[in-house]
């Protein structure tokens, strides 16, 4: 595997994600912030930030899956959830439990969490970016 996920010493330990990942690959995949929509562009999860938390998550896994690689070659995820309060962490949370247990991962790379008036469109919540290093 390409990337090795580490909480440095010096540093707060988080539970939910590592402070940083290395990673020795020598090909980058950077991912379109993926949205909770299927394959065919129906919504997924509305108005449930869980169920678009993991679907944002299953399609981040799809898209690596195309470029032969899969969630654990993540480096690192960038999360933009609407009008965010930490009461909403349990959702996040939630989802992204959820997306683990289908995707067969922990998925603890480093995450940047943001707070957003909107997203592109007025039903989504939630937005999920990615890169990824693979062999």
């Amino acid at each position: 595997m390409a990337i090795t996920l580490v909480n440095p010493d010096g540093l707060p330990k988080p539970e939910v994600y590592r402070q940083m990942s290395i990673a020795t690959g020598s090909r980058m995949v950077f991912l379109a912030g993926q949205v909770a929509r299927d394959a065919d562009g129906a919504r997924i999860g509305a108005g449930d930030l869980a169920a678009q938390v993991e679907q944002c998550y299953l399609n981040v896994g799809t898209a690596l899956a195309e470029a032969g690689g899969s969630f654990a070659d993540v480096a690192k995820l960038t999360v933009y959830v609407v009008d965010w309060t930490p009461d909403k962490i349990a959702a996040l949370g939630e989802g992204v439990s959820r997306a683990a247990g289908r995707l067969g991962v922990v998925p603890v790379p480093p995450i940047t969490l943001l707070g957003v008036a909107a997203l592109g469109e007025p039903d989504l919540l939630v937005e999920v970016e990615a890169t990824a290093v693979l062999d």
